[in-house]
């Protein structure tokens, strides 16, 4: 897998200090054949994540740079002088709630800097792109499992965000047959890297089995579960938790599926089943052996009685094969990633 020149490909990744982008960043290591440079401004993102896998390449194959999307000079510097094979963003904003609040700072950060990626890309020839997009392009869907062909119909600026810039993605490569693109749209992310060396580090933290696992560790005094009255077996909410390593790989699938001169598509990243919020406490509180306080709360506006994905696809065009599907193996990993930070103090 090298260019032209005989040399590594190169690889850019925006936002790789962060949660989903280091656990990549970290497969990607284990390519011989490729150089990586990371992009971050460490507004999301987890400095000791970067210190953990700079010790996994050669100097002379991982360069770190603290830079934001919104620098269209430095970022076009970049692009002129590193002569890039192709890009994985992740660079985004992701709280749902904090984006109602504040839609132009998605808009402005999702939308307007990625199509300026976009455009870079174009201007200097770099014909691979894998964008990090998200169930909530999907909105509210009646119907499961949600196939890539179900309706998208997001319900807020973030899921908006996010498929703006699918739309400008696919745009754009229509306008431009040379440039490829995988869109990877994401259920709900869990666990950590399996030798715990890094994990989930949300400044304030909204993912579900953390927070549950912050009330098993004494982080918090309590979890509160919105809504027992969905109509679901247990009444609490179903999503698809699909554990980050699993998703991880199928961006390293998405990198060779696009070497391999296949065209632009889309692919759901999720199990295909799901479990409900009560399910997930249970466990959590069977691994940690801690029977912590539950709060029954009103129902969060919004909130879908079920989200799974339709995963089909993936596995059967991409070859995508997760082996991390298992719920008390991701709980038990969540343990194990927030007592080691619990230790050190973050």
């Amino acid at each position: 897998m090298q260019n032209k020149e005989n040399e590594p490909m190169h690889i850019l990744v925006t936002g790789g200090a962060g949660y989903i982008g280091s656990h990549v960043v970290r497969q990607l290591s284990q390519m011989q054949d490729i150089k990586i440079t990371v992009i971050d401004n460490l507004c999301g993102g987890y400095f000791d994540s970067i210190s953990e896998l700079k010790l996994l390449f050669q100097s002379d194959r991982f360069e770190f740079l603290n830079v934001d999307l919104n620098d269209f000079g430095r970022v076009e510097e970049l692009f002129k002088d590193s002569k890039f094979d192709g890009v994985i963003h992740f660079a985004a904003h992701l709280q749902v709630g904090e984006s109602v609040l504040n839609p132009l700072k998605y808009y402005m950060n999702n939308t307007v800097n990625t199509t300026h990626l976009i455009h870079m890309c174009q201007k200097y020839e770099v014909n691979k792109f894998i964008f990090s997009s998200t169930a909530a392009v999907y909105g509210e869907p009646s119907k499961m499992p949600i196939r890539e062909t179900t309706p998208t119909a997001p319900i807020n600026p973030y899921g908006m965000s996010k498929l703006m810039s699918e739309l400008v993605l696919q745009d754009a490569a229509r306008a431009n047959q040379d440039f490829k693109y995988v869109i990877l749209r994401y259920f709900n992310v869990a666990g950590a890297s399996m030798d715990n060396s890094i994990g989930e580090c949300h400044i304030h933290e909204t993912h579900l089995i953390p927070l549950i696992v912050h009330a098993a560790i004494g982080k918090r005094e309590k979890i509160m579960m919105f809504g027992a009255d969905y109509p679901t077996p247990d009444g609490s909410c179903i999503r698809d938790y699909v554990h980050v390593e699993d998703l991880a790989s199928a961006h390293i699938q998405a990198w060779h599926y696009l070497n391999e001169g296949h065209e632009s598509d889309v692919f759901n990243c999720g199990y295909g089943h799901g479990y409900s919020v009560k399910e997930v406490i249970d466990m959590v509180k069977r691994v940690s052996g801690v029977n912590f306080k539950v709060e029954i709360a009103l129902r969060r506006e919004g909130d879908p009685a079920e989200l799974i994905a339709d995963n089909l696809k993936i596995k059967n065009i991409m070859g995508w094969k997760p082996k991390y599907d298992d719920l008390e193996l991701i709980c038990k990993n969540a343990l194990n990633w927030e007592q080691k930070m619990t230790k050190k103090g973050t």
